[in-house]
């Protein structure tokens, strides 16, 4: 029979090797944000200063250079704990908790609207994680979501995205 992780499973991945790809990736980034960047104009244009990626371009160099540094610092890092775990099945089972949810909350989104979304995903975080009753969870699951409806509805005038039940309301 399969036995569920414990907090002593092997590796999974390393804290070197993820820092190593994070570097890349964030390098990869910067590069690209670079040449979008020097096709906008990254020069100084006379008469009226920085060209529009002059900024971005300072920013998305200043990011490739760092992102070199800590690629060369993992590879030269010569710490035992840089070879030890970053997670273990334990670790990413329990973020896959959060994550599944999370997932489930934004695809929502799209079809019963942030309020209605966000009413589900407290209340039923606060009822699994938490521990909490279900009066305590549909509360705090209910007037948070109204308080946020209020202020960037209301307040802010800032639409966020609807769905039916706000729509048969009139919003």
């Amino acid at each position: 029979m399969h036995e569920p992780p414990t907090d002593d499973t092997p590796l999974l991945v390393s804290r070197r090797t993820v820092d190593i790809g994070v570097a890349a990736l964030l390098l990869l980034l910067a590069v690209v944000f670079c040449w979008e960047s020097y096709k906008l104009g990254a020069g100084w244009e006379e008469g009226t200063g920085p060209a529009a990626g002059f900024f971005p371009f300072l920013v998305s160099a200043m990011l490739g250079v760092a992102s070199l540094f800590n690629i060369v610092g993992a590879l030269r890092d010569r710490d035992p704990g840089a070879d030890e775990d970053f997670i273990s099945l334990t670790g990413l089972a329990r973020i896959t908790y959060v994550l599944l949810p999370l997932g489930a909350f934004i695809f929502a989104i799209h079809y019963i609207g942030i309020y209605v979304s966000s009413a589900i995903f407290i209340a039923g975080f606060m009822m699994v994680f938490g521990q909490n009753g279900f009066v305590k969870s549909a509360l705090v699951g209910i007037g948070v979501p109204l308080a946020l409806f209020f202020m960037f509805e209301k307040w802010f005038l800032v639409p966020l995205p609807k769905g039916p039940l706000e729509a048969m309301l009139g919003y």
